[in-house]
């Protein structure tokens, strides 16, 4: 098993710094995607491959959105042979020291992915929290499951080869929508998810790059696709209930 990080990062300056030397400690190769930052802020990212001998950094040219530069981060990582990649936003909300945690559990089950189940402070926006809600609900009707108790943390870890592959087959979400929509669609292929709790922070001079009109649209279409991929699916799901797979 061999593992990489890979950072999706679309003008998060103020803290990848720091993000990036707490994982440095794990001496394992970062890709950070720069996903169409601003010229200054892209030249930046480019004197942090200087001070990171294991960061490699790959550029969009334009932005296309964070599912886009996770699915480019995941293509990078097989190519550098690695067997799993551990996905970790730029902005600092998640706590790092739990990666330790992460590689344990995915060495633990390798077929696995891994996700990081929020524990928030204070500092969630209220409007997140209820939104988080009613996408757990619809995730349940398209696996006809509980088995996945959150779909939008983005700090987990991926086996590569099996999430490439659906990358192959599936067209998925690019932007907010494909944290929630990989989880689903590797489930429907028995990749099943195992979950720990992790806290989560807001920070006050956070950036949110979250359309509210646009991508809560995209969301919506997702669930609706995938609501009908349920019921395609659903002898098989039910069967995989009756076998015991899934809760």
């Amino acid at each position: 098993m061999s593992y990489c990080i890979i950072i999706p990062n679309y003008n998060h300056r103020s803290v990848i710094a720091d993000v990036l030397a707490d994982l440095s400690q794990l001496q394992l190769p970062i890709v950070m995607v720069n996903d169409g930052s601003d010229p200054a802020i892209s030249a930046y990212f480019e004197t942090l491959t200087a001070q990171f001998s294991c960061l490699t950094l790959v550029t969009h040219s334009e932005n296309q959105g964070k599912g886009a530069a996770v699915q480019t981060g995941l293509r990078t990582a097989q190519k550098m042979g690695c067997s799993h990649a551990i996905q970790v936003d730029a902005d600092g909300q998640h706590q790092l020291r739990d990666v330790a945690h992460l590689l344990q559990l995915s060495e633990q089950q390798p077929n696995c992915v891994i996700s990081g189940q929020p524990v928030y402070d204070e500092s969630v926006p209220k409007h997140r929290l209820y939104s988080r809600y009613i996408t757990h609900f619809w995730v349940w009707v398209e696996t006809l499951s509980f088995a996945i108790k959150d779909s939008m943390c983005g700090f987990r870890v991926y086996p590569v080869d099996a999430t490439v592959a659906l990358l192959d087959t599936v067209s998925l979400g690019k932007r907010m929508d494909f944290d929630i929509e990989i989880l689903v669609r590797l489930y429907w292929r028995g990749v099943g998810t195992v979950f720990f709790p992790t806290q989560v922070i807001y920070p006050e001079d956070g950036i949110s790059h979250f359309r509210p009109l646009e991508d809560n649209i995209a969301i919506s279409w997702m669930h609706t696709r995938l609501f009908f991929g349920m019921l395609v699916r659903s002898p098989m799901l039910l069967l995989r209930k009756v076998r015991g797979y899934g809760n």
